[in-house]
């Protein structure tokens, strides 16, 4: 993804505190307030500051942009340069939805138009997002927080209870960013998909002068594993066969990925990339008259190699039974 120097965007050092954030976006959005600059770049310039003090100015996305940064500042990259955070990288952050007071709110900025950088680091959640303004209140409701999470697949076909551990920050009395860490106990219901969310009411910030505290939205990954693909409740799995199983047909015993042991009828004349479909073997449905997903095998052959004087006499007898086969040109 196209990576962003908020530090760089605002001018400040990557060791400076919430104040010196803060006075130095204000001075830049002063500069770039479309109702102020004439220059053309004006609007662009106003929405990457916006964006830029949305994260350095609230401490839990400070962290967890901290912990991406450090990689690409390594590797000597600045605004624009292409980076790839190993996947999961941001996996148990919780984030307060909204943003730090004043951020975009006071100049005219819009979340929806943050980059696909700030969507990838904070999830679709974030994105939008306005801070909450006003006066004091005598009681005020807790901000949501926001969190991503992986799970593996097979929680989506069960249902699971699993502990999560989650990282957060908060700023101390000079105004450095503090990371806390909590841990929760989460079900998990059967059937969810990939980017749903999870709402856990009262497990967000803290109420004010009494009021009710916020929630924690649960943003759900699946862990990424080479063995499936997954779209929406559809799962595609590489079913591996060999050449006489392709050719000639023949009984499979297949693992879905929920455990369960199957048989699977291998048409004669198979290939590699046809695709066998089990019908509803994918996720199931959250509910009883839904409908659940298909599972999906992907067909490879499997070629063995020839080692022994038989193996090699069998390949040989092979070839001579298909005398000008040419799989290069073969349709």
């Amino acid at each position: 993804m196209e990576f962003k120097d908020y530090y760089q965007i605002l001018g400040v050092d990557k060791a400076a505190g919430a104040d010196a954030v803060k006075k130095a976006y204000r001075k830049l959005a002063r500069k770039y307030h479309p109702d102020v600059s004439k220059a053309a770049d004006a609007p662009q310039r106003m929405a990457e500051v916006n964006e830029a003090y949305a994260v350095l100015g609230d401490a839990e996305k400070r962290a967890a942009y901290d912990t991406v940064g450090a990689q690409a500042w390594a590797q000597g990259a600045r605004s624009g340069d292409d980076v790839r955070p190993p996947p999961g990288w941001n996996a148990g952050y919780e984030f307060t939805q909204g943003g730090p007071a004043g951020a975009g709110a006071s100049f005219g900025g819009d979340g929806a138009d943050f980059s696909e950088f700030f969507e990838q680091m904070f999830g679709r959640a974030q994105a939008g997002r306005h801070p909450r303004g006003g006066g004091a209140q005598a009681s005020m409701r807790g901000e949501d927080q926001h969190a991503r999470i992986e799970l593996a697949l097979i929680d989506a076909y069960l249902g699971a209870t699993r502990q999560i551990s989650l990282r957060g920050a908060r700023l101390d009395e000079h105004g450095h960013v503090v990371p806390e860490e909590r841990t929760l106990q989460v079900s998990i219901p059967k059937g969810v998909k990939e980017g749903q969310l999870i709402r856990l009411a009262g497990q967000g910030s803290p109420g004010f002068n009494g009021g009710a505290a916020g929630d924690l939205l649960l943003e759900l990954h699946f862990t990424p594993d080479a063995r499936w693909q997954i779209d929406g409740r559809d799962v595609t799995q590489r079913l591996r066969v060999t050449p006489w199983e392709a050719a000639l047909g023949a009984q499979v015993p297949v693992t879905t990925p929920e455990g369960t042991a199957v048989e699977v009828t291998v048409p004669a004349g198979s290939g590699t990339g046809r695709k066998l479909r089990l019908k509803g073997r994918g996720i199931p449905a959250p509910k009883a008259d839904a409908t659940p997903g298909d599972l999906y095998l992907l067909l490879e052959t499997a070629v063995p190699g020839a080692i022994t004087p038989e193996q090699k006499a069998a390949w040989q007898a092979l070839a001579k039974a298909y005398p000008g086969f040419d799989p290069r040109t073969a349709g």
